[in-house]
């Protein structure tokens, strides 16, 4: 498969809103392509998260991830959340999954980021298989909490 991944941008909306929706109903959410549409919009137009686009040479969008800026008080520097990785289910299994997360830690690296931080389900057990071979390590001296308002 010949793949490009790129950063997206304005006029790649309407391509990553598709696998956005698509992400979304994966974690049994209501499809919703037009919530889709202005949530992808509003974060690339306000520059707040760096979204990364998979295609095939064909131009078909099979992938995309989309990164949300942090940082570490502790060490003083900027980290990255890795908050949504998506690959639709036909290229599963084909190394888009790895080419986007290679690319996350490209780009994490050249803008001197202590590091990049994610979360997935835990019953997500090929995420969790393939993070762990790309060197992500399981937090297992911190607790996630959340306060849903």
């Amino acid at each position: 498969m010949s793949l490009s991944i790129r950063q997206a941008t304005e006029s790649d909306v309407q391509l990553v809103a598709i696998l956005f929706d698509q992400y979304r109903v994966f974690y049994e959410q209501q499809s919703d392509l037009a919530l889709a549409q202005q949530f992808i919009c509003e974060r690339i137009e306000k520059s707040e998260s760096v979204i990364f686009l998979a295609q095939e040479e064909s131009g078909d969008a099979v992938g995309f991830t989309q990164l949300y800026p942090s940082f570490s008080s502790v060490s003083a520097r900027r980290t990255w959340i890795l908050n949504d990785l998506y690959v639709t289910p036909d290229a599963r299994g084909t190394g888009v999954g790895r080419s986007l997360l290679e690319k996350v830690e490209t780009f994490a690296r050249a803008a001197g980021a202590k590091g990049i931080g994610l979360q997935t389900a835990t019953n997500n057990l090929s995420a969790q298989r393939l993070y762990e071979r790309l060197g992500y390590q399981k937090d297992t001296d911190f607790f996630s909490y959340f306060l849903s308002l």
